[in-house]
């Protein structure tokens, strides 16, 4: 069976939906990580016969297209503490592992309404303070970087695993609120780690045929478009307009995470 026969099966609607979701997902994603919050329910309203295995999976091998992409454009911008950055990704690898593992032997609903309340406080908190994120505000030793870093690869990478969407926002978060990044070196730093969260959780998800390669290559395509342009205005524009789609994003996974906890 070729391609064209493996598409040919769905509706060409459902394809062009899955692939606008897609590049809006990688937009966003790039810019402040959260694109999971669009593909993930458009992937599960389209095919709602999937598995919840099978919708991280396929959701992630796009995803993991993307976020390589935007990661090679702040590459090329950002000078990265490499000890830091290896510190927190192998960390963040190991406990995604572990996260993705575990999702199907634990009821992940038990973590969302500490998500939910805390992303109230997130949001509260970045509203008020207008100047979160915009410039460098913490001078750390590097044994405290590092310290930050693993406990954030912990945190993280068990979430990206365990949940998932969200990571590359909350990951950004992190960098700004425990290390004192600026929104635009946060990013830059999410998205390689990101990267390798992805990895780690799509291993398993792949080793155990969770996913479906058609949809994931239709998805792959256009959240790669959507992470150039995404990350390419990040950079053009800077601080201020991350935070503004920080703020957009954060709301948005209120919004959802209130929907589970309160009417799911």
């Amino acid at each position: 069976m070729n391609l064209f026969e493996l598409f040919a099966q769905y509706d060409i609607s459902i394809l062009i939906i899955i692939a606008i979701a897609s590049l809006f997902a990688g937009f966003i994603d790039a810019v402040v990580g959260g694109g999971g919050l669009i593909q993930f329910p458009a992937f599960m309203i389209l095919f709602p016969n999937s598995t919840i295995p099978t919708a991280f999976g396929t959701n992630k091998i796009a995803g993991l297209s993307g976020t390589s992409i935007a990661a090679m454009q702040y590459a090329k911008r950002v000078q990265f503490n490499w000890k830091l950055l290896s510190i927190t990704a192998v960390t963040s690898f190991v406990f995604s592992f572990i996260g993705a593992k575990l999702v199907s032997q634990i009821n992940v609903n038990i973590l969302k309404p500490f998500i939910f309340f805390m992303l109230i406080a997130i949001a509260i908190y970045t509203f008020k303070k207008k100047d979160f994120g915009s410039l460098p505000s913490k001078k750390l030793s590097q044994k405290r970087k590092y310290i930050y870093g693993i406990l954030l690869g912990i945190l993280i990478g068990f979430y990206d695993g365990f949940l998932g969407p969200g990571t590359g926002s909350f990951l950004v978060l992190g960098f700004v609120a425990l290390l004192g990044f600026e929104f635009l070196e946060a990013s830059a730093y999410a998205k390689v780690i990101n990267c390798v969260t992805n990895v780690s959780a799509l291993y398993v998800f792949i080793s155990q045929g969770n996913y479906i390669l058609e949809i994931a290559i239709i998805m792959a395509v256009f959240n790669i478009i959507g992470s150039s342009i995404g990350s390419r205005m990040a950079i053009l524009r800077g601080n201020a307009f991350i935070r503004q789609l920080f703020l957009f994003v954060v709301c948005i996974m209120i919004i959802r995470y209130g929907f589970d906890v309160f009417f799911s």
